[in-house]
C-alpha cells in the first residue's frame, strides 16, 4: 500500500497542473504571450473571370492591313524674313535712314503623316502638318508621290483633310475609339524623323486627357507606343489594324520619345472630317459666355448644397447669352436636359448644337432657380496658331 501512494501523489499533481494550465489558456491567455505577434490573414476565393484567350505572338497582320493607308507628308513654305535690327524703334529712329530694308525669302520644309480614308483619295493629318504651307507632297506606302490638295482645316481639333488624285488607293478601316480600354495594346504608324514608314507598339496609357493646352477640344488618348517628330497625322491602331487615332503630339524635356504620345480619338475625326470636306471648316454652336468651373469653394459661397453646375463669368454685349437673358454670375447646372459637372461637358454641349438651333438653360441666379431659352449662334473661327 505504500508503494502506490507516491505514484497516486504523482498522477495527482499531473492532474492538478493539467486543469490549472487549461484554466490559463481560457482565461488569462495573455500570461503565456512571449511578446510575438501573430498576424492571421483571411484569403478570398480567386475572383471568377472568363478565360482570355492569348494575345497574338506577331502583330504583323494587322501591320500588313494598314500600312499601306499611311502616308509621308512632305511640306514646305515660304518665309520672308527683315532685318532685326529694323525691328528696334530706336535703332529705326537713329539709324534707319542709312539702312535699307531687304526682305530675303527662304523655303522651309517640314514633314508629317496621314491616313488614307477613302477611295476617293481623302487624307486625315493634323492641322499643324499642313498649316500655311506652300506645297504639300504625299508619299505613299508603295513608291508613288503625288501633289496634296488641302481641301480644309480644323486647328480647334489639330485637324486637317488633304485630297490626292490616284487611283486604287488602299484605305484603313475605321475602329470605334470608344470602346478602348486602358491597357489595349496599339500600334503607331508613321514617318518619325523622315527615315521611313516605322511601327512602334505599345499599350493604351488613359483615355480622355484633357487641359493639355494642345488645342481647343481635347479629349486624347494617352499611349506609350513611340511617337516621335514626324509620326504626326499617323496612324493609331488597334492590335486588330483598325485606325483609333490620330497621333498628334508627345510630351517629351528632350524633343524624343519619353513614353507619353497623344492621339486624337477617331469617333472624333469621325465628326470633323465631314464638315472639312463639304465645307471646308467645321461649324460649332456658339453662346457667347465667357464659364468657369464651380470649386467646391465657390459652391458653399454660394450656398449651393452640392458642386454641380458651372458659373456664367463674362456675358458678350449682344451675344447670344445676353439676348436671352444670362448675366454674369448665374450658375447654370442643366443644359438642353444635360446635367453639368464641369466645364469641359458645357463646352461640348453647346459646339455640338446646331447653329439656329434653340436650347433650354437651367440654372440658379441669387440661389432662385430659373429656366430660359436660347438660339446659338454660329461659333467665330478660331485660330490657335
Amino acid at each position: 500500500m505504500k508503494l502506490y501512494r507516491p505514484i497516486f501523489f504523482i498522477f495527482q499533481s499531473i492532474t492538478i497542473g493539467l486543469a490549472i494550465a487549461f484554466l490559463i489558456v481560457v482565461w488569462k491567455p495573455g500570461l503565456l504571450d512571449d511578446g510575438k505577434k501573430i498576424v492571421a490573414f483571411i484569403e478570398n476565393p480567386p475572383a471568377t473571370r472568363a478565360p482570355q484567350s492569348p494575345g497574338p505572338v506577331s502583330y504583323a497582320d494587322a501591320v500588313a492591313d494598314a500600312a499601306p493607308a499611311v502616308v509621308n507628308i512632305y511640306t514646305s513654305k515660304t518665309v520672308t524674313t527683315h532685318n532685326p535690327l529694323l525691328e528696334d524703334p530706336l535703332f529705326r529712329h537713329f539709324f534707319g535712314e542709312f539702312f535699307r530694308d531687304t526682305p530675303r525669302s527662304r523655303q522651309e520644309t517640314s514633314l508629317g503623316s496621314g491616313v488614307i480614308v477613302s477611295q476617293q483619295g481623302y487624307i486625315l493629318t493634323n492641322n499643324h502638318v499642313v498649316a500655311e504651307a506652300d506645297g504639300i507632297e504625299v508619299a505613299l506606302h508603295d513608291g508613288r508621290t503625288t501633289r496634296g490638295k488641302l481641301v480644309g482645316t480644323d486647328p480647334e481639333t489639330d485637324l486637317a483633310v488633304i485630297k490626292i488624285e490616284l487611283s486604287s488607293l488602299p484605305i484603313i478601316t475605321l475602329g470605334n475609339s470608344d470602346q478602348l480600354r486602358v491597357g489595349d495594346v496599339v500600334l503607331a504608324i508613321g514617318n518619325p524623323f523622315g527615315v521611313g514608314q516605322t511601327v512602334t507598339q505599345g499599350i493604351v496609357s488613359a483615355t480622355g486627357r484633357s487641359q493639355l493646352g494642345l488645342s481647343t477640344f481635347e479629349n486624347f488618348i494617352q499611349t506609350d507606343a513611340a511617337i516621335n517628330p514626324g509620326n504626326s497625322g499617323g496612324a493609331l491602331i488597334s492590335a486588330g489594324g483598325e485606325l483609333i487615332g490620330i497621333n498628334t503630339a508627345i510630351f517629351s524635356r528632350s524633343g524624343g520619345s519619353q513614353g507619353i504620345g497623344f492621339a486624337i480619338p477617331v469617333n472624333l475625326a469621325r465628326g470633323v472630317m465631314p464638315q472639312i470636306i463639304e465645307h471646308g471648316h467645321v461649324s460649332r454652336g456658339w453662346m457667347g459666355v465667357e464659364i468657369q468651373e464651380l470649386t467646391a469653394e465657390l459652391a458653399e459661397s454660394f450656398g449651393l448644397g452640392k458642386q454641380q453646375g458651372i458659373i456664367i463669368a463674362g456675358v458678350l454685349k449682344q451675344g447670344p447669352a445676353d439676348r436671352a437673358g444670362l448675366r454674369p454670375g448665374d450658375i447654370i447646372t442643366e443644359i438642353h436636359g444635360h446635367p453639368l459637372h464641369d466645364a469641359r461637358t458645357a463646352l461640348n454641349i453647346i459646339t455640338q448644337t446646331k447653329p439656329g438651333q434653340r436650347i433650354n438653360i437651367k440654372g440658379l441666379r441669387n440661389q432662385e432657380p430659373f429656366e430660359l431659352e436660347a438660339v446659338v449662334s454660329e461659333r467665330p473661327v478660331q485660330n490657335t496658331e
